[in-house]
C-alpha cells in the first residue's frame, strides 16, 4: 500500500513533480539536513503534546504503519464519545493521521495542531478582503481541508468540523517553565519526540496559550474550489485523485517549470546522489550540465520581477537587459548606490566577466570620518519559541540570550572586549542581557556598529518588556529603557504620520553601509555578513597578511576570550583560496571519544544561521549531560565571537581601501 498521506499531499501542493522524488534515498534532498527545519519540527513536537494536554483523557495511537493504527482507531470510534490522538483514517488510497480527533455522537471535531503563531483575532488574517485564502496561510488550510475531505468520505454519517490549533500571541503564559514540561527525546529508531513531564496537569499549565480556530468554512471553500481567484486547471477532488494514482504507481507528474524550481530541495553537490532538479530540467528544457553553472537572473539581489522575467524567457544573467532592471537607474540623493544601481552593476559585471569589486571610497571615507573612537561591534543571538519559557511571556516573544562585543581603538588595536550568555534552564535572560550590554558600552561615547536591523529590533522588543515589568522586581528598569532609547531608533505615529525617533548614539548599520558603498560579484548578490566576509578576505592582502599570523588568542596581540593563543583566521584550501572562517569553527565535540560523539544530541557544528537558536533550545528543553552543555556553550561563544570579529575585519578592509 502506497497511499497519499497528508505529508505527501503537502509535497504535491508545493510541486506535484516532487512526489516522484520524495522518500527516495538515491536523490539528494537538502531538507534532510536542514537545521532550521529541525528547530521548527522540535517546536511542533512540543506544541502537539501541549494540545493533547488541553484535550485530556484521550487515547494515543502509537502504532506505526497502516493496518495496526487503522484497526485501533476504528475500534475506538465505536464509542459514543471519544478523544483520539493521531487517529488513522483511510479512504480509497488517501491516508491521514489526525492530531486530535474528538467524537461526540455523530459530531467529529478534527483538530490540526500547528506551531505557527496566531494573533487571536479569528480567521480574518487567513483570508483576503475578496474572500480568498491568504497565501501565508494556504499550506495550513489546504492541509486541514485535505483531512476534512478524507474524514467526511470515510465517515459520511458524521458531521465533520475542522479546526486549526495555533500558538496564540495574544495569550500570556501564567507559569514559568512551561516549555520545559515537554522534553525532546530520541527513541530507539533515532526519531525525536516530546515527552510530557509526569507532573503535568491542566492546572500546572496555567493560562492556555494555544487557541483552536474554527476554519471549517475556509476548508470547505478549498474543497469546493471557491478559494482561488481563477478557476484551477484541476478541481480539488480530481487533483488529489491524480496525485494519489501517480504516487501509488510511482509515475512522474509533469508540471511546468518555473523560477521556483531553483530553490528545489532535490538538488545539491553530493556526487553519490542524483539531482532531481537537473534530471527534470534536462527533460523539460534540454539543459546540459554546463547550463546549471551559468549565472541565473534569480541571483540578482532584491529583484522583485523574477517570475515575470522567467515568463519572458529570461533565465540567464547574460540575457538580462537594462530595461529589465528599470528605465531610470539613478543613485540615491546622497550619492549612495540605489537598489537598481546595484542590480544593474551585478548584471553588467557578470556579462562582462568582470570579477572586480566596486567601492565608493569617497562616500565611505566621508561617513567613516563621523565615527567616534573607540568603535564597538556587537552581535546578538536570540530565540523565539512557540511555548514560552517564562511566566508573563507570549508565544514567539523574543529571548535575547547571548551577545558578543569587539572593540577597536583609535590606534587600530582590537580586542574581544566582552560577552554575555545565559545558559540556565528557565532563567529569563533579557533584562540581565541589557544590563550587561549597558555595562559594556556606557564607559565611553564611541560609535556602536551592528550588521542589519536585528539588534535594533531586539532591543526595542526588550524595551517593551521592560515597560510593563514590575518596578519592584526590576528597580533599574527606567535606566535600562533610557539606555535602549539612546542606542536605537523606533517609529511613532504623530498626527497620522509616521515619525522616526533616533537615539543620540544610534547604532550604525554596517549592512546599510555595504549596500550604499560596496558591491562585490563574489557575494552573488547577497549582502549578508556570511557572504561579505569571505569576499572581503579573498580581496584584501592587508587582512590576509594580518590574520594569517598567530595574533589571535587569550594572551595574543588581539585578545580573545574564547580562542586559545596562536589561532590563525586565514587558512587556504587546496586551490589556494582563502577558507571561509565560519568553516573553521571547531567542532563542539572536540576532545570527546567516539562513543560520546555517538550519544550527543546537539549539532556537531554551529556554523549556520539557525544553529545558535537550536543550541539554546536544546539546553532549555532537552535532557543533556553537563559535558554536552559545556560543549554547546563553548561552541556558541566561539561562534558569536566570530560574528563580531567578522564585522571588525570588514571594517579594517574598508579602512585599508579608503
Amino acid at each position: 500500500m502506497r497511499p497519499l498521506t497528508k505529508s505527501r499531499f503537502k509535497v504535491g501542493l508545493d510541486c506535484p513533480t516532487k512526489l516522484f522524488y520524495t522518500k527516495k534515498s538515491r536523490y539528494e534532498n537538502q531538507q534532510d539536513d536542514d537545521s532550521f527545519m529541525e528547530a521548527l519540527a522540535q517546536g511542533g513536537f512540543q506544541v502537539g503534546e501541549l494540545a493533547k494536554c488541553y484535550h485530556p483523557n484521550g487515547h494515543d495511537i502509537t502504532e506505526t504503519g497502516y493496518d495496526a493504527p487503522l484497526e485501533r482507531t476504528n475500534e475506538l470510534l465505536q464509542q459514543e464519545n471519544v478523544i483520539i490522538y493521531e487517529a488513522a483514517i483511510l479512504y480509497k488510497n488517501f491516508f491521514i493521521r489526525v492530531d486530535v480527533l474528538e467524537k461526540i455522537g455523530t459530531q467529529i471535531n478534527l483538530i490540526e495542531v500547528k506551531s505557527k503563531s496566531f494573533d487571536g483575532k479569528g480567521t480574518g488574517s487567513m483570508v483576503t478582503k475578496t474572500g480568498h485564502v491568504n497565501s501565508k496561510w494556504n499550506l495550513y488550510l489546504q492541509d486541514v481541508a485535505f483531512q476534512k475531505y478524507v474524514t467526511e468520505k470515510a465517515f459520511p454519517e458524521c458531521n465533520v468540523t475542522a479546526y486549526l490549533m495555533l500558538a496564540d500571541k495574544s495569550k500570556v503564559a501564567s507559569v514559568t517553565g512551561l516549555n520545559q514540561l515537554f522534553q525532546i527525546k530520541v527513541n530507539d529508531q533515532g526519531r525525536k519526540y516530546a515527552e510530557v513531564s509526569k507532573v503535568v496537569s491542566l492546572a500546572s499549565l496555567g493560562t492556555a496559550i494555544l487557541t483552536a480556530v474554527n476554519v471549517d468554512s475556509i476548508a470547505q471553500s478549498i474543497i469546493d474550489d471557491e478559494d482561488q481567484k481563477d478557476k484551477p486547471e484541476l478541481l480539488f477532488e480530481d487533483k488529489i485523485n491524480l496525485w494519489a494514482e501517480k504516487y501509488d504507481k510511482d509515475e512522474k507528474i509533469i508540471s511546468p517549470v518555473g523560477v521556483h524550481c531553483f530553490s528545489c530541495e532535490f538538488h545539491g553537490n553530493d556526487p553519490k546522489k542524483l539531482s532531481g532538479l537537473k534530471e527534470y530540467w534536462k527533460l523539460q528544457k534540454g539543459w546540459t550540465d554546463a547550463d546549471f553553472y551559468k549565472p541565473r537572473m534569480t541571483e540578482i539581489w532584491d529583484h522583485r520581477s523574477k517570475p515575470k522575467l522567467f515568463e519572458e524567457g529570461i533565465i540567464f544573467m547574460e540575457d538580462v537587459q537594462k530595461e529589465h532592471i528599470g528605465e531610470n537607474i539613478e543613485p540615491k540623493p546622497n550619492g549612495a548606490l540605489s537598489r537598481q544601481e546595484r542590480q544593474w552593476m551585478q548584471v553588467v559585471k557578470v556579462q562582462n566577466n568582470d570579477d572586480s569589486f566596486y567601492l565608493d571610497a569617497d562616500g565611505m571615507r566621508q561617513e567613516m570620518a563621523t565615527f567616534i573612537y573607540p568603535l564597538h561591534f556587537i552581535d546578538f543571538e536570540t530565540s523565539m519559541v512557540a511555548i514560552p519559557f517564562y511566566k508573563g511571556q507570549r508565544p514567539y516573544e523574543q529571548i535575547a540570550f547571548q551577545f558578543s562585543h569587539h572593540i577597536m581603538y583609535a590606534d587600530g588595536s582590537v580586542e574581544h572586549k566582552g560577552e554575555f550568555i545565559e545558559t540556565g534552564k528557565g532563567v529569563f535572560p533579557n533584562f540581565n542581557f541589557v544590563r550587561a550590554l549597558k555595562k559594556e558600552l556606557e564607559t565611553d561615547s564611541g560609535t556602536i556598529f551592528r550588521f542589519s536591523y536585528h539588534e535594533n529590533t531586539v532591543l526595542n522588543q526588550v524595551r517593551a518588556q521592560l515597560a510593563v515589568a514590575d518596578s519592584a522586581l526590576v528597580p533599574d528598569k527606567e535606566e535600562l529603557i533610557t539606555f535602549i532609547y539612546s542606542i536605537t531608533y523606533h517609529k511613532i505615529i504623530v498626527n497620522g504620520k509616521e515619525e522616526k525617533i533616533i537615539g543620540n548614539r544610534d547604532m550604525v548599520d554596517m549592512y546599510r553601509m555595504v549596500k550604499d558603498y560596496l558591491f562585490d560579484p563574489k557575494t552573488k548578490g547577497s549582502n549578508s555578513i556570511k557572504a561579505v566576509l569571505p569576499a572581503v578576505l579573498s580581496r584584501s592582502g592587508f587582512i590576509q597578511k594580518k590574520y594569517a599570523e598567530p595574533i589571535y588568542g587569550k594572551t595574543s596581540e588581539i585578545r580573545s576570550i574564547n580562542y586559545e593563543d596562536g589561532w590563525k583566521w586565514i587558512q587556504y584550501d587546496a586551490e589556494g583560496e582563502v577558507k571561509n572562517p565560519y568553516d573553521l569553527l571547531p567542532s563542539i565535540f572536540e576532545k570527546l571519544s567516539e562513543d560520546h560523539r555517538a550519544e550527543m544530541i546537539a549539532d556537531e557544528y554551529l556554523a549556520d544561521g539557525g544553529a545558535a537558536m537550536i543550541a539554546f533550545a536544546k539546553m532549555q528543553f532537552e535532557e543533556i549531560t553537563e559535558m554536552e552543555r559545556d560543549r554547546i556553550v563553548t561552541g556558541l561563544l566561539k561562534y558569536c565571537e566570530l560574528d563580531t570579529l567578522a564585522m571588525v575585519m570588514i571594517y579594517e578592509f574598508w579602512m585599508d581601501e579608503v
